[in-house]
């Protein structure tokens, strides 16, 4: 994939890369590990969007993912060239209940990218969906990449979406549609300008605001290693295959722990899930009246204490997928979120 480029008339490109999701935490690292190709590079932002990463062989478009017309300035200059299409445009919902345009951008913009990618014959789709889309096991039992999705499998609206979505891209591609699907765990690392839910988490506590947390933990996994997993998956992943892309499990004790060891701070209390829960209704009045997000939610307490044992075997197998250690991705988060908070 990051090969010479081929002679194109005019110097085009052999391929062409199209990123949604451009300006978030994920999109915006897959285009800084596609920048060193040479190939073109073209990141679809929202409305009035920054992009984080610039070079010579990038450049940006406004579009909305729920505007089908909207899109296609991304797919200017694609005939005649291999065009991989990177979708990691999501929203992100830790709500019990589904919020407004949750649907709309997860499932129906979903619908929109496969719509496109048909019509302009991409060489390849990489969608990333979430392990909240895969349905939870009970006790300790090891999760692997189903070969169907189902929204009444899984509980909470973001992962109802994610699963809806999922299989429309196994349809797709049972269609003929050559597309792939990856999974990320739960996401940390550095070059998140505070929208990840978990970074919040971690930027609360760096800043002194955090008084504890609760018991529990996950399946944590650096953004660089998910990104280089999906151009990994856009090169070797099979047609119509899906690929968990996890990482460690940690628990959120441990994880503050270890953010408090690169940025002096001290480890907090961690409370029982069930304390915790209690208290979510005067969570949520308290974000309100400062108009801030709620770091836990009944959805986001049940998830911390489910099971996360999710195996990424068959991205190791297939994609030679790796993974750091959880004290790099700590460190390396801490370091980049210092100047900025």
């Amino acid at each position: 994939m990051f090969g010479a480029m081929e002679d194109r008339p005019e110097g085009t490109a052999a391929k062409k890369y199209i990123v949604t999701g451009a300006a978030g935490h994920l999109g915006s690292t897959v285009i800084r590990e596609l920048s060193a190709s040479g190939c073109e590079i073209c990141g679809l932002l929202q409305p009035g969007g920054t992009p984080k990463v610039t070079g010579p062989n990038i450049s940006y478009r406004e579009g909305d993912i729920c505007d089908i017309e909207s899109l296609r300035c991304l797919f200017g200059g694609a005939e005649g060239r291999d065009v991989y299409v990177f979708h990691t445009a999501a929203l992100i919902s830790i709500a019990e209940k589904m919020p407004p345009r949750l649907h709309a951008v997860n499932v129906d913009g979903v619908k929109n990218i496969l719509r496109l990618c048909r019509e302009y014959r991409v060489r390849r789709l990489v969608h990333v969906s979430s392990v909240h889309a895969i349905p939870e096991k009970p006790g300790r039992q090891v999760m692997l990449e189903p070969d169907h999705f189902s929204a009444g499998l899984v509980n909470g609206g973001y992962a109802k979406t994610k699963a809806e979505a999922a299989q429309a891209v196994l349809d797709a591609a049972a269609e003929g549609l050559d597309a792939v699907i990856v999974f990320p765990s739960g996401i940390l690392g550095p070059y998140d300008d505070g929208r990840n839910h978990l970074i919040q988490m971690t930027a609360e506590f760096m800043r002194g605001k955090l008084p504890a947390c609760v018991q529990g933990g996950y399946d944590f996994v650096d953004v660089r290693d998910v990104a280089h997993g999906c151009i990994l998956a856009a090169e070797y992943g099979r047609k119509g295959q899906g690929y968990i892309l996890s990482g460690t499990y940690i628990s959120l004790k441990e994880l503050l722990a270890l953010t408090g060891k690169y940025c002096g701070r001290r480890p907090v209390p961690a409370l029982p899930a069930g304390l915790a829960k209690l208290a979510v209704p005067l969570i949520g009045a308290y974000s309100r009246a400062r108009g801030t997000r709620p770091l836990y939610t009944a959805y986001s307490l049940s998830t911390v204490s489910g099971n996360s044992c999710f195996s990424n075997e068959k991205a190791k197998r297939e994609l030679h997928y790796t993974v750091r250690d959880i004290g790099e991705t700590v460190r390396d988060m801490v370091d980049w979120m210092k100047p900025r908070l």
